[in-house]
C-alpha cells in the first residue's frame, strides 16, 4: 500500500505536478509586486506548504510510519525529472516559514540518499553544470550561495549548501566559481547568525575535502590571501578570532604544504602575526601564537623573514618568556612556548663561505 497522499493525489507524479504548479503560480504572483492579490497569495502559500509536508512525509516517514522505498524512489525521480530542486530554491524567499523548513529538510534528505556508491541527487545536480567563460558553474549551487544575500532564507540556503558540499564533486564546483569569494563579505554581515552560518560553510569548503581545497589555495593564493588579510584585520572581533584560528588550521595541514611554505616566506605576513601576538585580546594573541610558531620553526627561512626575527630577537625572547604564562593546565602550550624561545635564542645568520674557500677546487 502506498503512503497516503492528499485526496487529489494518488501517485508521486501527481504530487510533484501539483507542487510544480503552485510554485509556478507563487512566482507569477510575486512578480506582480504591489498588484499581487494577498488572499490568492495566502491560498497558494498554504497549498505549497501542504504539498511540501506531504513530500517530506513520503521521503522521511512520520512518527508512526516508516517511509516506503518504492515511494522514495518514485518521488525522487519525479523531483529530478521536473527540475523541482532549482524551482524550490528560487521560491524559497516566497515560501512561508514552515515551508522553508520543509524545503531544507527535503533537499537535505535527497542529497543524503544513496544507492550503492551512487548519490542520485548529487548526480542530478552535476548534470545541471554549465560553463561560462570556461569557469565551471551551476545554477543550483549559485542560487544556494546567493541565498546568503537574503536574510529570510540565508540559514535555510546555508544548511542545504553544506549538505551539497559534503560531496567533493559539488564542493569543487563551488570553489571553482568566482561567487565563492562572496563569502568574504557574507562572514562579516551585521546579522550574527548569518555571519556565523556563512563562516561554517566557508570553513567546511576549505577543510573537509583536503586535496580539493589544497589545489584551490595554490591556484588562487594571491586573491585568497589578499581578501583573507581583510578578515584578519577586521573591526569585528569574532571575525578576526575565527579567521586567525582557521588560518592556523590551514597552514598546519600537511595537504597545504605549498601554501604554507609561501605564506610563511612573506615578511609582511610575519609582521601581521607579530602585531596580533601582542593583541589586547588573549584569544587573538593565543591563536596568533600558533601561526607565529610556524614562521619560527621553519628551517628554511627567507632572508627577509630571518632579518625581522633577528632584529627583534631579544624583545621576542623577553615577550615569549612572559606570554600567557598563567595557562597552568595547558602543558602542550607551555612546551611549545619553551621550544619557540629556544628556537629564537638559536637564531643566527647563515655562515657564508669566504671568497677563497668558494674559489678553491673540490678535493679529489
Amino acid at each position: 500500500m502506498p503512503l497516503a497522499l492528499f485526496r487529489s493525489e494518488k501517485t508521486p507524479q501527481q504530487l510533484v505536478q501539483n507542487l510544480k504548479s503552485v510554485l509556478t503560480q507563487l512566482v507569477k504572483e510575486h512578480e506582480q509586486g504591489e498588484q499581487a492579490n494577498a488572499k490568492k497569495l495566502e491560498k497558494i502559500n498554504d497549498d505549497v506548504t501542504k504539498y511540501l509536508l506531504n513530500a517530506k512525509h513520503a521521503l522521511m516517514g512520520t512518527p508512526g510510519q516508516e517511509p516506503q522505498l518504492e515511494m522514495i524512489v518514485q518521488l525522487s525521480d519525479e523531483i529530478h525529472k521536473n527540475d523541482i530542486i532549482l524551482l524550490l530554491i528560487r521560491c524559497l524567499r516566497y515560501i512561508d516559514f514552515e515551508g522553508k523548513k520543509y524545503t531544507s529538510q527535503i533537499l537535505s534528505n535527497l542529497l543524503k540518499r544513496q544507492i550503492g556508491t551512487r548519490y542520485p541527487t548529487v548526480e542530478y545536480i552535476l548534470s545541471q553544470k554549465r560553463s561560462e567563460n570556461e569557469t565551471p558553474s551551476n545554477d543550483i549551487l549559485d542560487e544556494l550561495i546567493q541565498g546568503y544575500d537574503h536574510q529570510e532564507i540565508a540559514l535555510h540556503s546555508g544548511l542545504v549548501l553544506r549538505e551539497c558540499t559534503k560531496h567533493d564533486s559539488l564542493a569543487s564546483i563551488v570553489l571553482s566559481d568566482p561567487k565563492f569569494f562572496a563569502f568574504f563579505n557574507y562572514v562579516e554581515v551585521s546579522t550574527f547568525d548569518i555571519a556565523s552560518d556563512a563562516f561554517v560553510t566557508f570553513k567546511d569548503l576549505l577543510t573537509v575535502h583536503k586535496n580539493t581545497a589544497a589545489q584551490f589555495l595554490e591556484k588562487n593564493y594571491d586573491r585568497f590571501f589578499t581578501d583573507y588579510k581583510k578578515l584578519l584585520t577586521s573591526d569585528n572581533y569574532v571575525t578576526r578570532r575565527q579567521s586567525l584560528k582557521l588560518l592556523g588550521e590551514l597552514l598546519l595541514d600537511r595537504h597545504n604544504y605549498l601554501t604554507m611554505d609561501r605564506y610563511i616566506g612573506s615578511a609582511e605576513n610575519l609582521k601581521l602575526m607579530m602585531t596580533m601576538l601582542a593583541d589586547q585580546s588573549r584569544s587573538i594573541a593565543y591563536e596568533a601564537f600558533h601561526v607565529f610558531k610556524i614562521f619560527v620553526a621553519n628551517p628554511n627561512k627567507k632572508k627577509e623573514v630571518l632579518d625581522i626575527l633577528l632584529k627583534n630577537k631579544e624583545k621576542l625572547i623577553d615577550f615569549l618568556s612572559k606570554f600567557q604564562s598563567d595557562r597552568k593546565e595547558e602543558e602542550q602550550f607551555h612546551e611549545e612556548r619553551e621550544y619557540l624561545i629556544k628556537q629564537v635564542k638559536s637564531l643566527q645568520r647563515p655562515v657564508e663561505p669566504s671568497p677563497a674557500a668558494a674559489a678553491s677546487p673540490p678535493e679529489q
